[in-house]
């Protein structure tokens, strides 16, 4: 039933049922909603110290996330994989326990060792501290 439905499209390489999959479990493939990003959504507040972004991650345990912080760009991924050996013996047809994703936030140039993060509940917090702004001193020029 799969290779009569794959000739439909005019795309030499669609497949009906990641197709119809994608269609039920957007998130999990990285297709947008009108809305914006269904998966890592991210809400950032701001207090007078620092920046907290609100992550969300239902289903993600604290070992599969990784945060770096690169050329001031804060970068969250996660990667999960499934693989229980007595799965392996089983005949999947389609699995969608196993995904990866990531998202990069423009934090500027930040100390690593001053941001905190901490996960609880399908939620990951981070901590980015305000950038101390740097007060020039006035500097008089003298005219030869």
């Amino acid at each position: 039933m799969k290779h009569e439905l794959t000739g439909r499209n005019a795309y030499s390489d669609y497949d009906f049922f990641n197709d119809a999959m994608q269609g039920f479990f957007p998130s999990l493939f990285g297709v947008r909603e009108q809305g914006g990003q269904k998966f890592m959504r991210t809400d950032i507040k701001e207090n007078d110290k620092e920046y907290v972004m609100e992550v969300e991650m239902p289903g993600v345990d604290k070992k599969d996330i990784n945060i770096d912080l690169k050329e001031g760009y804060l970068t969250i991924s996660v990667q999960k994989k499934e693989n229980n050996d007595e799965e392996k013996k089983e005949r999947y047809i389609h699995r969608e326990r196993s995904f990866s994703s990531s998202r990069s936030y423009y934090v500027g140039d930040i100390e690593k060792e001053a941001i905190k993060a901490k996960y609880e509940n399908g939620m990951l917090m981070v901590y980015v501290p305000k950038e101390t702004p740097v007060q020039e001193q006035g500097h008089r020029i003298e005219i030869e």
